[in-house]
């Protein structure tokens, strides 16, 4: 096959591809932007478009990422938690897990936790949390995980905000 009988072929997708476009690429209309450069910046920034750097440190679109350590619930959870080995800890996917737990004086029941972070913000709805027992036969063979939803979810979930509502108060202070 000639690189001239390809031609037509090449020609026929070409228009087929310009023919979808229909001239309407996004942003392509010169007539609603003005001709001069700094009439479009301001525009733009008007609109919320491109990036101001006086407005880096404030609450944009998307989300607030911020450093573990400054983010007093997570900070209160981990410090709750603290005597407990953990399995799982995710800041961006906002979940810790523990790893199974039981104290020296029962060997045979152990206790896992998870805490989910719905928002940053300190509030009762914030954190999601879950504790599941795990008891086992005197073989240890024999194993029954259920989860709770007892008083230690609540009390664990009152710990976690009131510690990280001092927190956030330490850290507005300063």
């Amino acid at each position: 096959m000639t690189n001239f009988s390809k031609f037509p072929l090449i020609l026929i997708c070409f228009l087929l591809l310009l023919s979808a476009c229909n001239g309407k690429l996004p942003g392509a209309d010169a007539r609603k932007y003005p001709a001069d450069p700094k009439l479009r910046v301001a525009k733009n920034l008007e609109e919320g478009r491109g990036i101001n750097v006086l407005d880096i440190g404030k609450n944009t679109r998307g989300g607030v990422f911020e450093f573990a350590s400054s983010n007093s619930l997570w900070k209160a959870s981990l410090d709750t938690i603290d005597f407990m080995p953990l399995s799982s800890v995710n800041y961006s996917g906002g979940i810790i897990v523990t790893d199974w737990y039981s104290d020296n004086q029962s060997s045979n029941e152990s206790i896992k936790i998870s805490i989910r972070f719905l928002t940053n913000e300190i509030r009762s709805d914030a954190i999601e949390v879950k504790v599941f027992n795990k008891k086992c036969s005197l073989d240890l063979l024999n194993c029954k995980t259920i989860q709770t939803d007892g008083i230690i979810v609540l009390e664990l979930k009152k710990k976690i905000l009131k510690l990280a509502a001092i927190y956030e108060e330490e850290k507005n202070k300063k």
